[in-house]
């Protein structure tokens, strides 16, 4: 049994396909196949069940995964203590992020990273938190920033910063006249929402199923991006609540539609999340120190209740 025999398994197992998980590792189909069935031969069983399409994982085949997932990550560790004995930070790092984050705070971070970092060639992707934590557990990113908590066996979170949410209601409003507004001051049947799939939406759905004025069973007005809930609430169609780093880029005649909230102000908790497994810390730790470094200067909030993103548990930070 080897490594390489057991990386050309999970590419089987992810793919579902010899020649696409052939091209993933590089090799010829027949070569991997041949060295799959070399391992199913040693341990006399059939990982695959070569039978149905696309392939699927025989019972035995889904344990013998799991376990080789962990093997591979523990000999990629070795790499990694020889990497962090040198003092060396390089190498390719794949890095998720959830679509209400990225745009905000990639910008922040990312050139100072890169200065400071030239030898870590990251590759990020935008995602739902739904498919950070699949591609996590699966060993297809080294990281990730997400609201949390989350609470996730064998998934640890690093809290980056807390950010506030900001109600944006324009002159139309009933809050608008308000310096600043209460969570039992929310409606959720004038709130406009991000669409489905959006941590976000789920964070304020949260905020107001603790207040009197949440009907599950009503429908909102949704959207796929804040530029558009802004628009919309510019029409008048209702407020909208944003993300506090989201409100220092918006036009200076739509800030005087910000209304920040009463304390405790309440806030997404936004972490670097990452395998128990603890792989390539050394350019996690560096991810942490850089997005740390610029964010403090941007948010400076004493008293936030943290609202999770999936459910309904709060928790009051003194900062």
């Amino acid at each position: 049994m080897t490594i390489t025999q057991l990386n050309y398994v999970l590419a089987v197992a992810e793919h579902k396909n010899f020649t696409r998980a052939a091209q993933k590792v590089f090799v010829t189909q027949p070569t991997l196949s041949m060295q799959i069935q070399k391992l199913e031969e040693e341990l006399d069983i059939q990982i695959f069940d070569r039978t149905k399409k696309p392939i699927q994982l025989t019972e035995t085949g889904k344990k013998i995964v799991q376990q080789a997932r962990n093997i591979v990550n523990e000999s990629d560790r070795i790499q990694d203590i020889v990497d962090q004995q040198k003092g060396y930070i390089g190498g390719i790092f794949r890095l998720g992020v959830i679509p209400t984050i990225m745009p905000t705070l990639l910008p922040m971070f990312i050139s100072n990273f890169i200065k400071k970092y030239p030898k870590v060639k990251l590759k990020i992707e935008e995602l739902s938190t739904q498919a950070i934590i699949e591609r996590l557990r699966e060993g297809h990113l080294d990281a990730a920033i997400a609201a949390t908590p989350l609470e996730l066996n064998g998934i640890k979170e690093n809290v980056l910063y807390y950010e506030p949410f900001v109600g944006y209601i324009p002159p139309s409003h009933r809050l608008h006249k308000e310096a600043k507004i209460k969570v039992e001051d929310l409606d959720i049947d004038d709130i406009l929402l991000l669409e489905d799939g959006h941590c976000f939406k789920d964070g304020i759905l949260n905020l107001c199923k603790a207040t009197r004025n949440y009907d599950e069973d009503h429908f909102q007005l949704e959207s796929g991006s804040f530029e558009t809930l802004i628009k919309l609430s510019n029409e008048g169609l209702g407020m909208t609540l944003l993300p506090y780093l989201h409100t220092l880029d918006i036009k200076d005649s739509e800030k005087e539609n910000l209304r920040m909230f009463y304390d405790p102000v309440p806030a997404r908790e936004v972490s670097l999340i990452y395998n128990r497994s603890e792989l390539k810390m050394q350019i996690i730790e560096a991810l942490r120190s850089t997005i740390a470094g610029v964010v403090k200067g941007a948010i400076a909030f004493q008293n936030v209740k943290i609202i999770s993103p999936l459910s309904n548990n709060k928790k009051e930070v003194q900062l």
